[in-house]
């Protein structure tokens, strides 16, 4: 594919309409948050009985959302449903696409937005594991394409990952953090591409350790849930762990921490577990927690989990002393 230049009036950021392409867990909640941030959305999806499923999960997210509260003319009502990729990105002024982890239908998806959407339009996947440069050469302005991966639930959760491939203009790259930012989340930038991205690398870095844990007889499921929930956990959910560590070390700061509790970490990085995901490990992290939720109402959880979460975004943005 050639490699178009970039728009004369660079990407838009004055955005009203989003295509939503791809429908499941995903992108039903970004198209959730996009219609209580009072956007309109055009959605599609090639499932069997999409539409309703969609217009059901949205209409279960919304009573969550009005407690976050809403923009001004926020309404479900402003969500379209269409038949193809083509038709959803005609008229969008921004593509959030959310399809399978499939490279040959990423690059295909991609081929068939590129070449309906206008130039001036920013095209982004969602993708947990591919890369825009995987995708972009399928597309006539490869310059568009970035990653906006979201955390999952992305109606919730602020975070947003966002990441310009090879041949991804800097342009597209600040109209995708730009947007972003307009709708209350909190993206960050990625620097180059990475397996994985950065938050689920982190997260895959402490199930590597739980489930060694779990699978050397060290722990419980239940033990080691509780070990992150009611420690560590609770100051994770309001400052990172170089900013924690900081704090740890008084008034030396980080480089006292890393003075004084050097020798420490990298004693416990040496000493950390390489498991596998083997039949035997899966079953006992399976037993595990049907044991720990036994008696548990899964669906409670849940929405206790949403109730939660909804108070600690709201009390972070009230408290701009945190990062």
């Amino acid at each position: 594919m050639n490699d178009a230049s970039e728009p004369a009036s660079g990407y838009r950021t004055a955005i009203g309409r989003v295509a939503v392409i791809g429908t499941g867990v995903i992108g039903a909640s970004w198209v959730s948050q996009f219609l209580a941030r009072g956007l309109d959305v055009t959605a599609t999806d090639p499932a069997p009985g999409a539409e309703a499923a969609l217009r059901a999960t949205v209409a279960r997210h919304w009573p969550v959302l009005g407690s976050i509260g809403l923009a001004p003319g926020a309404s479900p009502e402003r969500l379209t449903f269409v038949a193809g990729p083509e038709a959803a990105a005609a008229d969008a002024d921004f593509v959030q696409e959310n399809g399978p982890e499939r490279l040959e239908i990423k690059r295909e998806t991609f081929r068939r937005l590129d070449a309906a959407a206008a130039p001036d339009v920013v095209l982004a996947t969602s993708s947990s594991g591919l890369t825009p440069s995987a995708v972009q050469d399928a597309c006539r302005h490869p310059g568009r394409v970035v990653l906006g991966h979201p955390f999952n639930p992305p109606h919730l959760v602020p975070l947003v990952e966002v990441l310009g491939g090879a041949r991804t203009h800097e342009g597209a790259i600040a109209a995708a953090m730009a947007f972003y930012e307009s709708i209350g989340k909190r993206p960050i930038r990625l620097r180059r591409e990475l397996v994985g991205h950065v938050a689920n690398r982190l997260q895959a870095a402490l199930w590597r350790e739980a489930f060694h844990l779990v699978g050397t007889g060290a722990a419980t499921v239940a033990d080691i849930d509780a070990a992150i929930a009611h420690g560590p956990g609770l100051r994770w959910a309001l400052m990172g762990p170089c900013l924690l560590n900081h704090l740890s070390g008084g008034p030396g700061g980080l480089a006292h921490t890393l003075d004084h509790l050097g020798p420490l970490m990298e004693a416990m990085w040496a000493d950390l577990g390489d498991p596998r995901l083997t039949p035997e490990l899966k079953q006992t992290l399976v037993r595990g927690l049907d044991e720990a939720l036994a008696g548990r109402d899964l669906d409670a959880m849940v929405a206790g989990r949403d109730r939660l979460l909804v108070d600690l975004v709201r009390q972070k943005r009230d408290a701009p002393e945190l990062p």
